[in-house]
């Protein structure tokens, strides 16, 4: 049995996009002073790269979302391990959180790192944010897909009538754009792509990626690479808002919430409009 959704509305829907855009924009403030120090990185278990930035943001989004949304499962990346194994019993409805989605280009400073904040309900998300704070780009959706530019952490979220309406486009019959990660292109990768008509080739770090399909910048991404759940989780919000996809490479449905996995995903592909 599914369970019904967190929201009777479309309207109620983009409030509460609109409240976890509010929670990015606060936690990214620990981001932010982290980011302007001389940070130290340690090395996970998985061989990934964490810093402080991570840590103190999570916190703070786990203590918001606790107000939101009390007793709603958080699957978050640097507490995710709590969640492994006979201790995940198939939730309904989670939030699944990256604090720091690029930690690479946060290393880089480059400034293409996201705090990622996803509400999965029945295996799909229903509202997410993406937040770049070094670049001041805020997206956010619920029913409707929307970014903020200029938008320094810590800032109250605007009104939405304020914000622009994100609108994947149809692409243009030159050719493709595809976008593509800064830091894995595969072999996979290059052959799936081989197998369209790509006209240009974009690479972006973090869940920047879904978010510039979405606004219509690019047509594609496709990733056969590992990722995470909280990797992708808010991203894929934001594309669907926009009239946009996330699916497996040969279309199959994208879900969440799959523990047997440790939350890892299987290959997918992100589209905008007929893509």
């Amino acid at each position: 049995m599914t369970a019904s959704s967190l929201f009777r509305t479309p309207r109620e829907q983009d409030a509460f996009a609109r409240e976890l855009a509010q929670v990015a924009s606060s936690a990214a403030v620990a981001v932010m002073e982290v980011y302007a120090t001389d940070f130290e990185t340690r090395t996970k278990a998985d061989h990934s790269p964490v810093s402080d930035a991570d840590e103190r943001a999570e916190e703070i989004i786990l203590t918001a979302l606790e107000r939101l949304a009390p007793g709603v499962p958080v699957v978050a990346e640097e507490s995710a391990d709590k969640w492994r194994g006979d201790a995940w019993e198939g939730a309904s409805r989670f939030f699944l959180v990256d604090p720091v989605d690029g930690t690479k280009e946060f290393i880089k400073r480059n400034g293409q790192f996201t705090v990622n904040i996803g509400l999965i309900e029945n295996g799909a998300p229903t509202a997410g944010v993406v937040y770049a704070p070094a670049l001041e780009e805020m997206f956010y959706a619920g029913a409707v897909g929307r970014v903020h530019a200029g938008l320094v952490a810590g800032s109250e979220i605007p009104r939405d009538a304020e914000a622009m309406v994100l609108k994947a486009r149809v692409p243009p019959r030159g050719g493709l754009t595809a976008i593509v990660s800064n830091s894995h292109l595969g072999p996979e990768t290059r052959a799936y792509l081989a197998r369209h008509t790509v006209a240009e080739t974009l690479r972006a770090g973090s869940s920047l990626k879904f978010c510039r399909i979405a606004q219509g910048a690019a047509d594609i991404y496709p990733r056969f690479g590992p990722t995470m759940e909280w990797d992708v989780a808010a991203g894929h919000a934001v594309l669907q808002a926009a009239g946009g996809s996330v699916t497996g490479p040969e279309g199959t449905p994208f879900r969440y919430g799959n523990s047997d996995r440790n939350f890892r995903n299987a290959a997918f592909v992100a589209r905008g409009l007929a893509a």
